[in-house]
């Protein structure tokens, strides 16, 4: 007899059926916290030059603060897969939050290499389990059939921070100075925690009652064919897309005849794009499945990677829609994975799979970037070369993304 794709056991403390205002809480909270986890993390790349003076150091070093957060980030992760799905998703999510805000805190006191070197460790430890922590809420909360738009609200944070939150913490760090933003996101994060506190149900019908050794739970999590499959997927989509993102400002710059003071205007239409094509995606989600939106969506991204890669000296007037489509592709193709793969993963193995999806995320990002700056040269003072050839491999990678993502199904 055929088995036939489970629906997820509805959660006994999880809102219930028509609680619309408590659910849009809930999606508020998470959103609004995920978005300020992400200025948070790009607001330092653009306050490079005003860290390099005030704090004395050189480009090395401020590499290696922009790197704290992601090597933290993905240790964490995986040290704290075996424990989230010992706990309910409502103290372990605001324990994150909290730490969060403590490390932003702290990075705007820091008044030296080796303090702000820790406090970034600090947050992207709690950082980047906050963010799969999150997702795994919303696949407990939401039925399949809402779950799609969930997921697309929830990913519109990266769209709004690009959009708001990197150009006005920028403005912030030039007024006020460098740790202006981290103090301002920090505030601005405290009552959001109280509006998680508050909407929040536990949502502890997962806890393992069983209470094996962690490091037991941690093997079963990575050893789970659904796992490994949704791990590589999501590994996939990070490698072709940060092999080509880093060098994105550059290439533009050398390239495309876009000047620096052009490449906030570039990328906040790229958000605004973003903002209004995630929505979009996570509806056509719930309508069609994400399996088919994926195979729509994937091939758009890869196109787009070849254009943006090749493209020749066209101003800003050329590069600024084509980066916008590019971004809402790129949106879009994670908004269909990540409903394709939490639909796939049982819900009481959720928390520590998303913990290690998140170490995978940060890991295969910095692959990416890695093997795309082996391939690229030049672009200090003149073009950058061999980009196109990182745009093709970027899309071979992605598109053969569309086989793994066809092996994927519905618990069972």
């Amino acid at each position: 007899m055929a088995a036939t794709p489970a629906v997820d056991p509805p959660q006994p403390d999880a809102p219930a059926d028509g609680t619309t205002g408590r659910e849009a809480a809930i999606l508020f909270a998470l959103a609004a916290l995920q978005f300020i986890a992400i200025v948070d993390f790009m607001i330092v790349m653009p306050l490079g030059p005003q860290l390099l003076g005030e704090l004395g150091i050189d480009a090395r070093r401020f590499s290696g603060v922009v790197s704290a957060y992601t090597l933290a980030a993905g240790v964490v992760g995986f040290l704290a897969a075996p424990w989230l799905d010992r706990v309910p998703r409502r103290p372990a999510y605001l324990f994150l939050s909290i730490g969060l805000l403590a490390g932003t805190v702290a990075c705007g006191l820091a008044c030296s290499f080796p303090l702000l070197l820790a406090a970034r460790g600090v947050t992207g430890g709690f950082g980047g389990v906050h963010g799969g922590l999150a997702l795994a809420i919303v696949a407990d909360v939401f039925p399949q059939e809402r779950r799609g738009r969930a997921t697309g609200t929830l990913m519109l944070a990266f769209a709004v921070a690009s959009v708001v939150g990197v150009p006005m913490g920028i403005t912030l760090g030039t007024r006020l100075g460098w740790q202006a933003p981290f103090f301002a996101l920090a505030t601005l994060g405290l009552p959001l925690v109280g509006l998680a506190a508050w909407a929040l149900p536990p949502l502890a019908a997962h806890v393992d009652v069983t209470r094996r050794h962690p490091l037991a739970h941690l093997l079963e999590t990575l050893t789970i064919p659904a796992h490994l499959r949704g791990f590589a997927l999501i590994a996939m989509l990070m490698i072709g897309a940060f092999s080509v993102i880093p060098f994105l400002s550059t290439a533009l710059v050398a390239n495309v005849g876009v000047t620096q003071a052009q490449l906030p205007a570039v990328f906040i239409v790229g958000g605004l794009v973003s903002l209004m094509g995630t929505p979009l995606i996570g509806r056509l989600i719930d309508r069609f499945g994400a399996l088919p939106v994926y195979r729509v969506v994937v091939p758009l991204s890869a196109v787009m990677m070849l254009v943006m890669t090749h493209l020749p000296a066209v101003g800003i007037l050329g590069a600024a829609p084509l980066m916008g489509v590019l971004m809402a592709t790129n949106a879009g193709r994670m908004v269909t994975a990540m409903s394709l793969i939490t639909a796939s993963i049982a819900p009481r193995r959720r928390g520590s799979f998303m913990s290690v999806t998140s170490s995978v995320q940060h890991i295969a990002s910095g692959l990416g970037a890695t093997c795309g700056g082996l391939i690229v040269d030049g672009g200090a003072g003149e073009p950058l070369r061999h980009f196109g050839t990182v745009g093709i491999l970027a899309a071979a990678i992605t598109i053969a993304s569309l086989w793994l993502a066809a092996r994927i199904r519905p618990e069972v």
